[in-house]
């Protein structure tokens, strides 16, 4: 599995986070890779410039404890990067941060993080000298199977993705999900627009851009794998 520029650079960060103790565990689109090259899966994977992780403490952190807790373990580690926070956490919003080169202001990627939100079922990654907490496999299923089972599919058409890469590599454990979805204090609408509006998901998937040259599989061959894959939550027709 080939990885960007960027992507090695967010898992050095991911790393230092993990190193230096701050209560933060990852998630989305990094660990996904992670989790499937633990796996063996070997195939190209779509692209992401963003980190997306937890932070869970007794007490809600303030802006400033979060910008410069990051920014001392970057500055440490060695890592060059200059971190802006341009959205404050709040109800339902994950606090968002921008990492920068220090030179010409570009942002390189950024980070998005949810402050204590229900804790998720997390393991240990390690990938050749990097190690971190991230959520398990089947937290990633269930967090995904919540997306793509409301209308929301049609904005979240790169969970469908994932979940396509996810049934190359792992079993569908049924009992596993729904615990880890009532952990999580999620739940499944009713699977409409996935299973019923199938043209209209199918043109928010042409639309959706691989960034890099990571292939784009056929529609129907995700659809029908990721139909096959989730059977056992689907609704009985």
């Amino acid at each position: 599995m080939k990885l960007s520029a960027e992507e090695k650079l967010m898992y050095q960060v991911m790393k230092a986070i993990y190193e230096s103790g701050i209560p933060v565990s990852f998630k989305g689109s990094m660990v996904l890779k992670a989790c499937l090259m633990e796996a063996g899966f070997t195939e190209d994977v779509r692209h992401t410039v963003d980190i997306n992780a937890n932070w869970n403490t007794d007490n809600s952190p303030s802006a400033d404890h979060m910008v410069e807790s990051i920014q001392h373990v970057l500055t440490k580690s060695g890592i060059d990067l200059k971190l802006h926070l341009y959205r404050m956490y709040g109800e339902g919003r994950s606090a968002g941060f921008e990492l920068t080169d220090p030179v010409t202001g570009d942002v390189l990627f950024t980070m998005d993080v949810d402050v204590n939100r229900p804790v998720p079922q997390i393991q240990m990654y390690e990938i050749a000298d990097v190690r971190f907490l991230g959520a398990s496999p089947v937290q990633m299923i269930a967090d995904k199977l919540s997306a793509i089972s409301t209308d929301k599919v049609f904005r979240r058409i790169k969970d469908v993705v994932d979940l396509y890469y996810i049934s190359k590599a792992f079993v569908f454990d049924r009992d596993a999900v729904v615990r880890a979805l009532e952990n999580s204090r999620k739940t499944l609408g009713t699977f409409d627009g996935f299973l019923h509006r199938s043209k209209e998901l199918k043109h928010a998937y042409e639309k959706f851009r691989f960034s890099g040259n990571v292939d784009k599989v056929p529609f129907d061959e995700i659809y029908q794998a990721v139909t096959d894959f989730i059977r056992d939550v689907l609704p009985e027709t």
